[in-house]
């Protein structure tokens, strides 16, 4: 199982971003796929979580109605679209599957 985050980096305050994340290895299209973050000196947080085929999403109160979830089954990626981006959302952002993470992308918020 692999799967690598893309997409992070520096945006400013109010701003966006789309973080990505490839899957390989397990059958993409059937699984329950979720993003989460972890802040320095914090605990690893839920953000976002979608459905196999991507009719149902769930989202972290302190995201809902800025961040996006949706996926592509057919390039076997996920996908996080962030917008009016504070600086408490500066991360190392995740993505799950089961029991399986990705490396990590970071993802700063600052002006």
């Amino acid at each position: 199982v692999q799967l690598v985050e893309s997409g992070g980096g520096l945006a400013q305050p109010g701003g966006s971003l789309r973080l990505s994340c490839a899957a390989s290895g397990f059958t993409f299209s059937l699984s329950t796929m979720s993003w989460a973050r972890q802040a320095p000196g914090k605990e690893r947080e839920f953000v976002a979580s979608i459905n196999w085929s991507g009719g149902s999403t769930n989202y972290a109160d302190a995201v809902k109605g800025r961040f996006t979830i949706s996926r592509d089954n057919a390039k076997n990626t996920v996908y996080l679209q962030m917008s009016s981006l504070r600086p408490e959302d500066t991360a190392v952002y995740y993505c799950k599957s089961n029991v399986y993470w990705g490396q990590g992308t970071q993802v700063t918020v600052s002006s």
